[in-house]
């Protein structure tokens, strides 16, 4: 199991013990297959872009540097292409079938990193200088808003029966994603969030695209809305585990792993479960959190804290049990998820291949 550092110091657990082991070589290749299948096509699609559109998306993919030369920068964990694919086997179909629907999640997904990026003040993606740092803040919005556009352009060209539900599920899943970055900039400016809001918000952020390519590979390959739906939920409480064990590693994740700051949500202020869970949870250790914050959302000195300001914040949750609590949580929304495939009639090996990615989600580190 991947681990993350402590706020004095010591390793700890990502997920409570007991979480399933995962197959690394299995889900590697999974994912690897999910690249090697989608990066033609995203490359094509991308190389539609007027200039410089296309050399800016080029160098958020990793695909080149910011000089322009060639590089084979980290791309990403590719979760959501890997998920189409296996999606298209659920309904019986070849991998290939979901290509198109892997390609347009994953473009998605990107518009919204752009876009996050710059509202979120992001620096640094995947240990490189984030496009807005790079190319400025126009080229950043432009670029997400061509990559939203491709995303729908490509299913739309298929021009089948089962491409136009795909596409309806695309969008309603892009509505949701936005929704959710709306109400996580809005909870930033206020001082308490319940953990309900909390998971909403999550859900549409996280929740909604995932499961959208779970289902959209599927529904490539002719699958009915029933199966599509059941897919969607394991999909969508994949994504809570996933922003689950994101929120945790946005406190307490090593920077060599992520790429980010130390405590890197705690510098953007924003209430992710540990911070919710542990507001609400009551006693000293939540008062002490929860006047701590009320005077920083006021301060006019908060880009000046110091490590020891955020390690002190950091520990006050994990006091309070907001780090125990986020952690039991993306555990159950890991078995939700994985009880959601019992009721799709699907391969075996497919189903398995399910199980492992979800199993990779609840124990990654970056």
């Amino acid at each position: 199991m991947s681990v993350i550092t402590g706020t004095r110091g010591e390793t700890v657990p990502t997920v409570p013990p007991g979480t399933p082991a995962v197959d690394t070589a299995d889900v590697s290749a999974l994912l690897e297959r999910g690249r090697t299948l989608s990066t033609p096509v995203m490359r094509a699609a991308v190389g539609r872009l007027a200039p410089p559109m296309d050399t800016v998306a080029a160098y958020h993919f990793g695909w080149i540097d910011a000089q322009g030369n060639p590089t084979d920068a980290d791309s990403g964990k590719a979760v959501r292409p890997a998920l189409a694919l296996l999606s298209a086997e659920a309904a019986g179909a070849a991998p290939e079938v979901g290509v198109p629907g892997a390609v347009a999640v994953e473009l998605v997904h990107n518009f919204s990193l752009l876009h996050d990026d710059l509202m979120d003040g992001d620096e640094q993606r995947r240990h490189r200088d984030t496009v807005w740092k790079v190319h400025g803040p126009a080229q950043a919005i432009l670029v997400g808003d061509a990559l939203f556009a491709l995303a729908n352009e490509l299913l739309l060209e298929l021009g089948t029966v089962e491409a136009g539900r795909a596409t309806r599920r695309l969008t309603t899943a892009s509505r949701k994603l936005i929704d959710g970055q709306a109400q996580d900039i809005s909870y930033e400016h206020r001082e308490r969030v319940t953990v309900e809001e909390c998971l909403e918000m999550e859900g549409n952020k996280t929740g909604a695209l995932l499961a959208c390519a779970v289902s959209i590979g599927a529904v490539l390959g002719g699958a009915d809305d029933r199966t599509a739906d059941k897919l969607e939920e394991y999909g969508y409480h994949l994504g809570l585990a996933f922003q689950a064990v994101d929120d945790l590693l946005g406190i307490w994740g090593d920077p060599d792993a992520t790429g980010k700051q130390t405590w890197s949500d705690l510098r953007q202020r924003k209430k992710s479960l540990p911070v919710v869970a542990a507001l609400a949870a009551g006693g000293e250790a939540s008062e002490r959190l929860g006047g701590l914050l009320a005077e920083d959302a006021k301060s006019t000195a908060f880009d000046s804290f110091t490590e020891e300001d955020f390690a002190y914040r950091a520990a006050l949750i994990e006091e309070a049990g907001g780090r125990e609590w986020t952690a039991e949580e993306a555990r159950r929304q890991h078995a939700v998820a994985l009880r959601a495939l019992d009721e799709v009639d699907m391969p075996a090996r497919v189903r398995d291949q399910l199980v492992a990615l979800a199993d990779f989600v609840v124990v990654r580190k970056k």
